[in-house]
C-alpha cells in the first residue's frame, strides 16, 4: 500500500462521512476520525489482522520506551523531526506498509499525541466488524486461568457474542471485582454470578 493511499482523505478531520460507529465514544474526535479512516483502508486491503498487529507492535514500543514516549507527547518536536524519528523506529521494529505509513502520516500532520486514542479506536473498530465486545475486568490480584475463563464464560453468556477481554489489577478495591462491558450496565443475573466469583476468590 502506498502512502499516498493515507493522503486523499485529509479532509476526515472535519467530516464524519467515513466514521464507522460514530456513535461510540472510542471513535469519536481526531483519535476516532484517524482510527476510522485507517480501518476503512485495511479493511478494503483485508489487512485488518496485519494492520493491528503492527499497531499492537507500536504500542508496546511506545510503553517500553520513555524516549519514544517523549517525541510521541512533547510539542517541542516539529513535523519533520517526529516524522524522521518515527521512521527509524519503525525500520528497527519492522513495522512496514499500511501501518507504518499511517503513522508517518499522523507525525506529519502533528497528530501524534492522540496516537494511543487511535489504535485504541482501530482495535474497537476490529473487534465490532468480528462481533466482539471488548470488555474490561477490574481487581484486587491478578486472575487465575480458572478464575479469567470464569468472567469470559459469564460475560460472553451476557453479551451472546465473543469477548475480548482486558485485565487490570487495582490492589485498592480489596478482593472486589469491576466490569465494565462497552456502554452496558451489567444485569441482576450477571452481578449474582460475578459476586459468587468474588466469594470463590476470596475464600481461594
Amino acid at each position: 500500500m502506498r502512502a499516498r493511499h493515507l493522503v486523499f482523505r485529509p479532509e476526515c478531520e472535519k467530516r464524519k462521512s467515513i466514521v464507522v460507529a460514530s456513535s461510540s465514544p472510542i471513535v469519536s474526535g481526531i483519535a476516532g476520525r484517524y482510527a476510522s479512516a485507517l480501518f476503512e483502508l485495511a479493511k478494503e486491503s483485508k489487512a485488518l489482522d496485519k494492520v493491528g498487529e503492527a499497531l499492537d507492535k507500536f504500542a508496546a514500543l511506545l510503553d517500553g520506551s520513555e524516549d519514544l514516549d517523549r517525541l510521541v507527547r512533547n510539542p517541542v518536536f516539529t513535523a519533520e523531526e517526529q516524522v524522521a524519528a518515527l521512521d527509524g523506529v519503525l525500520k528497527k521494529a519492522k513495522i512496514t506498509g499500511l501501518a507504518a505509513n499511517f503513522l508517518k502520516l499522523v507525525a506529519a500532520k502533528r497528530r501524534l499525541f492522540a496516537v494511543r486514542g487511535m489504535i485504541a479506536g482501530y482495535r474497537a473498530l476490529v473487534a465490532e466488524e468480528l462481533g466482539i465486545v471488548s470488555a474490561e475486568v477490574t481487581v484486587a490480584a491478578p486472575l487465575s486461568d480458572k478464575n479469567r475463563e470464569a468472567v469470559l464464560k459469564a460475560l460472553e453468556s451476557q453479551a451472546g457474542k465473543k469477548i475480548s477481554l482486558t485485565e487490570k489489577v487495582d490492589p485498592a478495591i480489596i478482593g472486589g471485582l469491576v466490569v465494565k462491558m462497552g456502554s452496558r450496565m451489567i444485569d441482576a443475573s450477571l452481578k449474582t454470578k460475578l459476586n459468587a466469583m468474588k466469594l470463590a476468590m476470596n475464600n481461594a
